[in-house]
């Protein structure tokens, strides 16, 4: 596999948690505007939920791949609660009809970021577990930091710890460059500094004041992350995103504009050489 390029479907929905059930829609647009994958937050799996063959019907019929689903956890104590770890155990075997497809983990947001230290020890302690019991079932888990300001991975210190608790025997780490800037970090160095660690790739942009602009509009050099992948023989997804007010309003039409980016500027770099 080289490098391929899909869409996270958070660009239709934000909230991880909000069910819905029109990801038919979503594959379509993600089809047509030249993308080849899908990375699902699972809310919106919807009719597909408890019926991953017909998900992969609907895929092959689009000529498009489940990249990766985005389970998201509490993970407020030191182990999984039961229900977490039921839940983890059942988007696994899920995935298992998917070779190759990632798990793609985040913790949600918290309401502060009251005792730290603690909650990012029990965050990676869960996200360790669930990626070694991946593992073994032959699935590749891999950690998702977000940005928001209560969340539990944002700044530079944070991510410092990030990487020292991460268990890389069993757990990949997911770059996701607007997250990253808004944590004050430049993606290009974040990406380039944790090449042996990425499994699967976020895009969407954001500029040096603070905004969220669509892809190829803001400050992070695509181009140049894309090019220190390929350099370092990445083999994996990149997702883009939106999180702009457009996409709240019109998703389907800021995706296929932004395919047109991706065409044009992103797709030339990522491939082969012959």
């Amino acid at each position: 596999m080289r490098i391929k390029f899909g869409c996270h479907t958070s660009t239709w929905e934000l909230d991880y948690d909000k069910e819905t059930d029109y990801l038919d829609n979503v594959m379509d647009t993600v089809s047509n505007a030249g993308f080849k994958g899908l990375d699902v937050q699972v809310a919106m799996l919807g009719r597909y939920q408890n019926n991953p063959e017909k998900l992969k019907q609907a895929l092959d019929e689009r000529g498009i791949s489940l990249a990766a689903l985005t389970v998201p956890f509490t993970w407020a104590n030191d182990e999984e609660t039961q229900e977490e770890r039921e839940r983890a155990d059942y988007y696994i075997d899920y995935l298992t009809n998917f070779p190759g497809a990632v798990m793609n983990l985040p913790s949600r947001v918290g309401p502060n970021r009251d005792h730290l230290l603690e909650r990012q020890k029990q965050i990676i302690a869960c996200a360790n577990a669930v990626g070694k019991r991946a593992y073994e079932k032959g699935v590749q888990a891999s950690f998702h930091p977000a940005s928001p300001k209560t969340s539990y991975f944002r700044t530079k210190a944070d991510y410092d710890v990030l990487f020292e608790l991460l268990d890389t025997s069993y757990m990949s780490y997911t770059p996701d460059a607007g997250h990253i800037k808004a944590g004050g970090m430049r993606p290009e160095d974040i990406v380039k500094d944790n090449l042996s660690i990425i499994k699967h790739v976020h895009f969407k942009d954001r500029s040096n004041n603070k905004e969220w602009k669509e892809m190829g509009t803001g400050d992070i050099d695509f181009p140049y992350i894309v090019q220190t992948l390929k350099d370092s023989g990445y083999q994996g997804w990149i997702m883009i995103e939106e999180e702009t007010e457009e996409a709240a309003e019109d998703p389907n039409k800021v995706i296929l504009n932004v395919g047109k980016y991706v065409e044009e500027k992103l797709k030339p770099i990522a491939k082969l050489k012959h």
